[in-house]
C-alpha cells in the first residue's frame, strides 16, 4: 500500500466553540496522509494511474472553509469522509488538524487532533 503525504496545508477558517473564533477566525493548518493502492501508478507512470493531489487539496480546502465546526475533532472527520469520497482506491486516511492559536492559558504552543478512519 503506497501513501500520498501532504503536509501543513493552511485555511484561514472559523471553527471552534468561543463567539470570538466565530467572528475573527483563525488559521488551521491540515496534514494528511492518504494509504490507497497505487503500484499501478508506479509501474506506469501515468497521471491516470494515480489521486490528484490537487482534487485532494480543494477537498480539504472546501471543507474546512465552507462551513463551521466547533470542535476540530469534528473537521478532521468531515475532512476524512470527504477525502474518502474523492476515489475508491483510497483505503484509509490520516489527518491532523492543527490549531496554532487555540485559546490556551500559555504564551506558546498549539493544540492537534488525530484521526485516522478506513474505508467500511
Amino acid at each position: 500500500m503506497e501513501r500520498i503525504i501532504l503536509e501543513d496545508l493552511a485555511f484561514y477558517a472559523f471553527h471552534g466553540v468561543h463567539d470570538e473564533e466565530a467572528r475573527l477566525g483563525q488559521r488551521f493548518h491540515v496534514d494528511m496522509t492518504v494509504h490507497a493502492d497505487l503500484s499501478k501508478a508506479v509501474a506506469s507512470d501515468h497521471y491516470a494511474d494515480t489521486i490528484c493531489y490537487a482534487s485532494l487539496v480543494k477537498t480539504i480546502e472546501e471543507v474546512v472553509t465552507g462551513g463551521r465546526f466547533n470542535l476540530i475533532e469534528r473537521l478532521a472527520g468531515a475532512i476524512a469522509d470527504a477525502v474518502l469520497a474523492v476515489d475508491p482506491r483510497i483505503d484509509t486516511v490520516d489527518i491532523r488538524v492543527h490549531k496554532p492559536g487555540a485559546p490556551l492559558p500559555l504564551s506558546t504552543g498549539h493544540v492537534s487532533i488525530a484521526l485516522t478512519k478506513s474505508r467500511g
